[in-house]
């Protein structure tokens, strides 16, 4: 046994939740990044200003999101190149295959399937990279075939699992939109925070409609929100860091003071149920749970609702202006009181 842990130690496997479930799916989200959240705004973009040729880009980007996730996944890992690029194949395979749902719909395990084929993939690579004389046939051949194993042998369970949690969570919103409102805007908003990927999540149950707008918002809350309400302590550099960067930079600071945590989830609490009875913002997919990270969540409401002054007002109101008040008027009440005290909110920059 201990050998074997010697051997590992020595491929460099670690094997951990953490590795797999904050590491491996924060680089995923950037492999979505990469491909599908690019292309769907250069999409938007080329169909806003009518250049056919970012929405031909656009197409080719989202065609590579399969690989991108395997790359991603991969390189988290710190696979060796070879083991890295068979990845690809890999996130092509589980990115693609899934279940025949019903007789007229067929749905693919998605980035949920390229995850899981490439971690198991990426792990057997490693094991049997660099060990025979003819490594550059045995190494892409083990770590392909283990991937297309595991995906044939997952993918149409992930399907159906990321299917019908995505249906149920996006059809009960259609039904009860304002506890469903709150409840979404609030969980993806802290998930957004946390070391783990909202993006991916979003992505992987396929989020979409009233439920992605909430969850858009939600997202937008907590970013903008910790943006506006740590600006004494972090200036500009703070606010730009986190408004168009990412909340989870205060993840150390709500560790030692969790009530920090609680200005911008009560916006998000308010916003969601808005967004879902008032303005009826929809989002879908990853885009929902990026917030204002490069403007991605907005972007993403603008693509999927194509227009109309309702939007854009809810875009305005509720991703930026409602988030940025609320927060400050509730960490000030807050502030008041001392349950926030002066550089609780501080961030090493």
């Amino acid at each position: 046994m201990k050998k074997f842990a010697e051997f590992l130690k020595k491929k460099d496997i670690n094997l951990s939740l953490k590795t797999y479930f904050i590491d491996s799916m924060g680089a995923m989200a950037l492999g979505l990044f990469a491909s599908l959240l690019i292309g769907t705004i250069l999409k938007t973009l080329g169909e806003q200003l009518n250049l056919a040729f970012l929405v031909e880009v656009a197409g080719f980007a989202t065609a590579a999101t399969g690989m991108a996730i395997g790359v991603a996944v991969a390189s988290s890992l710190k696979a060796s190149p070879l083991v890295m690029y068979s990845c690809a194949v890999v996130g092509t395979i589980g990115y693609s295959l899934g279940a025949q749902i019903s007789d007229s719909l067929t749905y693919t395990a998605g980035p949920a399937g390229a995850f899981f084929a490439v971690i198991f993939a990426c792990e057997f690579g490693k094991l049997v990279s660099k060990e025979t004389k003819v490594d550059i046939i045995v190494t892409p051949v083990v770590t392909i075939l283990t991937g297309y194993g595991i995906a044939k042998l997952c993918c149409p369970a992930i399907a159906y699992c990321m299917y019908y949690l995505g249906d149920f969570v996006n059809t009960a919103t259609e039904i009860e939109p304002f506890w469903m409102g709150i409840i979404i805007s609030v969980v993806v908003g802290i998930i957004l925070t946390l070391p783990i990927s909202s993006a991916a999540i979003c992505a992987m149950i396929g989020i979409t409609g009233l439920a992605g707008g909430a969850a858009a918002v939600g997202c937008c809350a907590q970013m903008v929100g910790f943006a506006v309400i740590s600006f004494r302590e972090n200036k500009w550099s703070g606010l730009v860091a986190q408004g168009l960067g990412t909340s989870m930079l205060q993840m150390g600071n709500i560790c030692r003071r969790p009530l920090i945590w609680i200005p911008p989830t009560l916006a998000a609490a308010i916003t969601g149920p808005i967004s879902t009875m008032v303005f009826k913002l929809e989002c879908t997919g990853a885009a929902a749970g990026m917030g204002t990270c490069g403007l991605v969540g907005p972007i993403g409401i603008l693509s999927d609702m194509q227009g109309g002054a309702s939007m854009w007002i809810g875009i305005l109101l509720l991703c930026i202006v409602a988030p940025a008040v609320l927060s400050l008027i509730f960490s000030e009440i807050m502030r008041k009181v001392g349950w926030i005290k002066e550089g609780d909110l501080k961030l090493d920059l």
